[in-house]
This record gives C-alpha cells, structure tokens and sequence, in this order.
C-alpha cells in the first residue's frame, strides 16, 4: 500500500512527500499602500492576503525606508540603508544608479543560496549590479497578472529536490501604467493602473471593479472626482494581486508544502499618487507587512512593533539558519574584496565601503508576542527618483515624534513624471497654489520648509507642522541630535549640510 502511495504520489503530481523544509516566499507589489481588508479598509477586497494575516502576524507598524522603487529594492535585499549600500535612485536607463559592489557579501539571494536554498526571482528586479544581486533561477511573468506569475512559477515551487526553495515574487501591480481611463467622462481623465482599458480582464483573472463613489480617501489627498476615479483603478489593480497570492498558496497546498513555507507580503512604498510615492510623509513611507510563518505556534497576530524594510534580510536569512545573531550577519560571509579579485575587469579603486553586518533586525523571534518591541526609532532618508528630481530628505521617527528634514527645502519639491501627470494631482494644481491637496494647499506641497516636525501619536495625518512651536523645541532639538547620530553611523554624506547651506 505504501509503495502504491508513493507511486500515484509520482505519477499524479500530488506533490514529494519528502519536500524539502523551510521555504520561503517573499511577495513585494510595486506602490501599494496597507489598503487590505486585513488593515480595515472598508472596501478592498483582498480575501487571499487576509487570509494569511488572519493565520500569521500583521504588522502595524511597517516603514519602508525611502518611497522610491529601486533605492527601496536595495533596501530590502541588503538590508543597509542607500547611503551605505549605495543605490541612491533609479536603476534603469539613465538614471545609471547601482549598489556598491562590495554588498555581494550580505545581499538577500546570495546569503540565501549559501544558507542552502535554491533561489528563484519573478517579475520586477530594478536592481544592480546583477552580479551583486543574483539569484539562480530567473523566470519570465507578467506583472500586470500575478496569477499568471504564480503559474510560471509553479514548476520552480513543485521542484522534486532536497533543497528548500526561496522564491523573490515582485509584481507590477499596483504601480501606474497603461495609459488612460477613456470612458471617464472626466476632461483630466485617470490613469488605468496597469486594468485593460474598457473594463477588459487580465487572462485568468477575475477583475474586481470599484465604485468610485465608495473608496475612501487617504488622508494626503483631496476629495475630488478625479481623485476617486484614480482610486477605483488602484484598488482594482490590488485585488489583482490578491489573486495572485490566492494562487501561490493553492500550488503550495497542492504540493503539499503550505505548513512549509514562509510567506512574506508587503510593498516597496507607498500608493503611487502625490503625497505617497517619492515622499518621506506617512503615505510613502507606511507599507502593508504579513507574514506566515508555519512554524510559530502563535497566529492572528495583530503587531504594534515598529520594524523597517531593512530588517528583512536578515530576518529571512534568520528564518534560514544563516544568521549569525552575534555579529547581525550571515554565518558564511562572503570577503567582497577577495570575491571581486577575480574579476579582472572590474576596478578595483571604488568597490565601496567595508559591510560586515545588517543595519536591520530579524522579526523572526517576536512574531507571536504582540507585546514585544523590535525598534525604538526607526529612520528613512530619500535623495533621488528619477535622476533629474534631486530632493534629499532625513527622517527620524518612533511612536511619539517624527522629524523630517528637507535638506534642499529652498528647491521646489520635484514630481515624478507619472505623479506630476496624474488626475488627481492637475485637478488642484490646475485650480491654484491655494487649492487645497491632502492636508496642505497644493503651494505648501511643492514649497517646503527646512524642518516638518510632527507629534505623530497626535497627529498621524502630519496636518500641524510644529518646528516653530515653542513649547516642541526640547523634543524638536533631541530629534534632531538623533538623525546626527544616525548619519554619522551610517557614514551619510550628507551629514555635512548642517555645517553649512
């Protein structure tokens, strides 16, 4: 009988009795606020990621470390911040930013692979140098449908082999793209988000269509028709995902591995419309962040915690068995320096920095105790999108006050192009400078002061800057010693602009 089992098992794909142990998934969308209904949106519906945060840890409090797509793609695979490891804006084209070469000793897929695991990447990379951040395995997906991703990457998953797998799955979705929204009736008229034009559906998906009359607003926008039209495509393109990740965890439960695997699901930053994405406010910077992990005993865990985007490689590496606690770094570290010397082609004048450990911390041990703490103060810093939108700003936070220093504040505050371009933001920019956006006037978003200080516990919507309020200067002033501390550590080149300008 049990040879009969292990051969139907064979013959009919119902997935190896002996997988391997310990797989991981890690889920990242591109431009996705916490809008799940596990997060208590009152509309999005995102059954599957629910789900997950139902039968894991949800957490709260959850901060990328700057609002751009590939500076925050380092982030999360070298778990440094872009001032030490380097990518300080835009991988593609132009834009020519990359990571320093030295960051092959603690990158996310090469720790993964000597800690054993096969590993596999899907969908959206926006990182360099390859050979610094290089994974085994590189399949071909459709961002835009995460069902399908999941499909292709069935066959990598499914894999009869004793090694565990650690798959990188990046969607397109929700990020904006694929033209205009030409039923509106609207003259500015939204952007689809990556939706087939005419209510068409993605093979294999079934659409979720929104109301544009029911979404609600964050608090950085305004309430306009333009505004709601552009939300409803959003949120279309997140229930998206959602069937995606639904699918993922179908091959896993067929193949017999989903109490095997750890799931990990969040964004690089925030929703793509102005006062999220490219800006250090909390609509850029706050992602969505669940994690099931089959091996704690503790689920439904709703996590006050503040953890950071640079905290997740040497979590997973811990999940792994590859971390070394003490030194914060991978057991079996890589000498960049010696790695590199056989390379003869590359030069070797401007490798980078020496790294011998993680600027972030595993969440692997707190994930069942809600209580527990993980960071007291978290930091995030922003220099460039696009190569043209030179904006440094610092940001030190923890659950009482946050500070924001706007480095070039006498600039006017630079658009991305596709943010500069949308509905929702020409709708006000094109009625005046004293036309209300979120919780500024549309002149007070593009013209910043030196110093956005806010009680955040009081005020989470940041509407009352209170840099001159004299009864904040003590706390405005610890704040500021805390970010010049911070950079200092971190070797930040900009420390120096305190000195002058």
């Amino acid at each position: 009988m049990k040879l009969l089992t292990l051969t139907l098992a064979f013959l009919f794909g119902i997935g190896s009795l002996a997988a391997a142990e310990k797989n991981v998934i890690f889920i990242i969308t591109d431009d996705e606020s916490p809008t799940l209904g596990c997060y208590g949106d009152p509309i999005a519906k995102t059954p599957a990621i629910d789900a997950i945060a139902a039968d894991g840890t949800i957490f709260l409090n959850a901060f990328a470390t700057t609002a751009s797509c590939s500076a925050s793609r380092s982030v999360v695979m070298s778990g440094l911040h872009n001032h030490r490891n380097g990518q300080y804006g835009h991988q593609h084209s132009y834009h020519k930013f990359e990571s320093y070469k030295t960051v092959v000793s603690l990158s996310l897929p090469r720790v993964m692979a000597n800690a054993g695991y096969r590993t596999g990447h899907i969908g959206k990379y926006h990182v360099a140098p390859e050979q610094v951040y290089r994974y085994e395995t590189y399949f071909k997906g459709n961002g835009r449908n995460a069902v399908q991703m999941a499909e292709a990457s069935r066959e990598f998953i499914t894999a009869d082999d004793e090694k565990p797998f650690f798959l990188y799955f990046a969607t397109s979705d929700p990020h904006r793209g694929g033209g205009k929204d030409d039923t509106s009736e609207l003259e500015l008229k939204a952007d689809l988000f990556g939706n087939k034009p005419n209510d068409g559906s993605h093979e294999g998906v079934e659409e979720v269509f929104y109301d544009p009359a029911e979404v609600p607003i964050p608090h950085f926008l305004t309430d306009t028709p333009e505004t709601r039209e552009e939300l409803a495509q959003y949120y279309q393109s997140v229930s998206r995902i959602d069937q995606g990740v639904g699918r993922l965890v179908e091959i896993l439960k067929e193949a017999d591995l989903y109490d095997k695997t750890l799931l990990v699901f969040t964004s690089d930053h925030g929703m793509a419309f102005a006062g999220g994405k490219t800006t250090v406010y909390e609509g850029g910077l706050r992602v969505p962040f669940v994690v099931r992990n089959p091996y704690e005993e503790k689920r439904g865990v709703k996590h006050e915690a503040l953890i950071s985007h640079i905290d997740i490689t040497p979590s997973l590496l811990d999940f792994a068995g590859g971390l070394n606690p003490k030194k914060n770094a991978p057991k079996e570290m890589v000498n960049a320096k010696k790695y590199w010397a056989d390379f003869p082609e590359v030069k070797k004048d401007n490798l980078g920095p020496n790294l011998n450990a993680y600027h972030g911390k595993s969440w692997i041990p707190i994930l069942g105790n809600a209580d527990a703490e993980h960071w007291e103060t978290i930091f995030a810093s922003h220099t460039f999108h696009e190569i043209q939108m030179y904006y440094p700003m610092r940001v030190v936070r923890d659950k009482e006050y946050k500070l924001i220093w706007n480095i070039a504040h006498p600039l006017p505050y630079p658009f991305a192009s596709d943010l500069w371009a949308a509905s929702s933001f020409q709708a006000q920019f094109q009625k005046s400078l004293d036309a209300p956006y979120g919780q500024k006037s549309v002149g007070e978003y593009i013209h910043r002061p030196q110093f956005e200080f806010f009680k955040i516990d009081e005020d989470p919507v940041e509407a009352k800057n209170l840099a001159n309020a004299p009864d904040h200067q003590e706390a405005l002033e610890r704040m500021k010693e805390k970010l010049k501390e911070f950079q200092k550590e971190m070797q930040d080149p900009w420390i120096m602009k305190w000195r002058y300008e």
